[in-house]
C-alpha cells in the first residue's frame, strides 16, 4: 500500500478511531442521562454544545501554534488532556458534564488541527482528498457500535462508564504517544511580527475571501443540522413508537464509514468549484431531514432511511470544502484559515444544541427538525450562488 493507504498513515487512523470512540458512547449517554436527571432539553443542549463550540474557539490558535511548534509535539501534551477530561465525567454530575465537555473541546482543537495538517502537509495534492477523507472516516467508525455500547450502559445503570471511559483514555494516550507527524514540507513558512494583529487580520478573512465564506456559510449551515441530529435522536426517538436511537444512529455512523472509503476517489481534488455535486449534496441533507421529522408520522421506515441519507451526506460534504479550501487559500495563512473554516463546522453543531434544544421545548422534536429541512433548502440555493466563482488557485 501507498500513499494516504501506507503503514505510517494507517497507525495516524487507528489513533484517530481510538480517540473518538469516547464521544461516539458519550453524544448518546450524556443527553439520556441529563434526561434521566431531569434536564431540559434546552441544559442538554447546553452541555452538549459547549464541546465543540470550545473546539470552535480554540480551533484557529491550534493552526497557529501547531504551526509553529510541530503537530507531533502538541498531539502528545494533548492526549493528556483528553485523560482528564474522560476522568472526570466518572466522578462528576450534570455539571462537571459541562466541563468536561469543554475540556474534551480544547483537547479536539488541538488533536484534530494536528492530525489533518500533518496529513496534507504528508501527503501529495493529488492524495490529499483520500487522507482527509480516511481521517473523517476513521473518526466515523466508532459510531457503528457506540450507540449501542452507550444505550446498554445506561439500561445497565451506568456501573461499567467509568471502566470504559478510562480504559479509552488509557489506550488512546499508549497509540498517540508513538505516533509522529511527519511532513514534506522542507521550508519554514515566514514570521511576521504582530500575531494578535496577525490573528484578528486572519478572523475578517471569513468575510472578505469569497471561497472561505461560501464553504463556511455552507458548512455552518449543514453542521446545524448535524448537531439537531446528534444531540436530540436519543430522546426524539425514546417518543416513537417504533424506531431505536442505537440502530439510527448505527446506520448513520456504518453509511459515513462506507461512503467515505468508497467514494474518497471520487471527492472532487483538483481545487476547482463543483457546483452540482455541492447542491446534490444539500439536497440529500434537507430531504433526509425531512424524512426524520415525519418519522413521528408514518413511522420507522422514514426514520432510518434519513439516517442513512444524513451518513451520506456528512460523508461527502466536509471533506469536498475542505480539499477545495486547501487549493485556494494563501500558503502561508492556509493552517489558520483552514482551523477558521473547521471552526465554522464546530459552531454549527454546537448551534444544532444550543438554538435546537429550545425550539423543542417550545413545539416538538418533529417541528425542530422540519426548520432544520428549511434551513437544507437554503444551502441548497447558497450552495447554486457559488458556481460564480472563479477558479484561482492562490500562489
Amino acid at each position: 500500500m501507498h500513499g494516504a493507504l501506507s503503514w505510517p498513515f494507517l497507525r495516524l487512523y487507528v489513533v484517530v478511531l481510538c480517540y473518538f470512540s469516547a464521544n461516539a458512547i458519550l453524544n448518546v449517554l450524556i443527553p439520556l442521562q441529563g434526561k434521566e436527571w431531569g434536564a431540559s432539553n434546552t441544559t442538554i443542549g447546553l452541555v452538549m454544545g459547549a464541546y465543540l463550540f470550545t473546539t470552535m474557539f480554540f480551533r484557529p490558535w491550534a493552526g497557529h501554534i501547531i504551526q509553529k511548534h510541530g503537530p507531533t509535539r502538541i498531539l502528545r501534551i494533548i492526549l493528556v488532556l483528553n485523560g482528564l477530561a474522560l476522568a472526570l465525567y466518572v466522578v462528576s454530575g450534570l455539571g462537571g458534564y459541562l466541563l468536561a465537555r469543554m475540556l474534551q473541546g480544547v483537547a479536539t482543537a488541538f488533536f484534530s488541527m494536528a492530525m489533518q495538517i500533518g496529513i496534507m502537509d504528508a501527503l501529495p495534492e493529488k492524495d490529499r482528498s483520500q487522507g482527509i477523507s480516511l481521517y473523517s472516516l476513521f473518526s466515523y467508525i466508532p459510531g457503528i457500535l457506540g450507540p449501542l455500547l452507550a444505550i446498554g450502559i445506561w439500561q445497565e445503570g451506568m456501573d461499567s462508564f467509568g471502566y470504559v471511559m478510562i480504559g479509552l483514555a488509557v489506550v488512546t494516550g499508549l497509540f498517540g504517544y508513538t505516533a509522529k507527524l511527519e511532513t514534506n514540507e522542507t521550508e519554514p513558512l515566514p514570521e511576521k511580527n504582530g500575531k494578535g494583529g496577525k490573528m484578528l487580520a486572519s478572523f475578517t478573512q471569513l468575510v472578505k475571501n469569497p471561497f472561505l465564506f461560501k464553504c463556511s456559510v455552507i458548512m455552518l449551515g449543514s453542521s446545524i443540522i448535524f448537531g439537531a441530529i446528534t444531540t436530540f435522536i436519543p430522546l426524539y426517538a425514546l417518543q416513537m413508537k417504533s424506531g431505536s436511537a442505537g440502530v439510527f444512529l448505527m446506520l448513520q455512523a456504518a453509511t459515513v464509514v462506507f461512503a467515505r472509503f468508497t467514494f474518497r476517489k471520487y471527492i472532487p481534488s483538483d481545487g476547482k468549484w463543483h457546483s452540482p455535486f455541492v447542491m446534490g449534496t444539500m439536497l440529500l441533507l434537507a430531504m433526509s431531514v425531512l424524512c426524520i421529522s415525519s418519522s413521528q408520522t408514518f413511522g420507522r421506515v422514514p426514520f432510518y432511511v434519513g439516517a442513512v441519507g444524513i451518513g451520506m451526506a456528512q460523508a461527502l460534504i466536509y471533506p469536498t470544502l475542505t480539499t477545495y479550501l486547501s487549493f485556494v487559500l494563501p500558503k502561508v495563512e492556509r493552517n489558520v484559515l483552514l482551523g477558521l473554516f473547521i471552526a465554522t463546522a464546530d459552531l454549527g453543531v454546537s448551534l444544532g444544541g444550543v438554538l435546537m434544544g429550545p425550539l423543542a421545548d417550545l413545539s416538538s422534536y418533529s417541528f425542530m427538525y422540519g426548520m432544520c429541512a428549511v434551513l437544507g433548502g437554503i444551502m441548497i440555493i447558497f450552495s447554486f450562488q457559488s458556481a460564480k466563482f472563479k477558479t484561482i488557485a492562490s500562489e
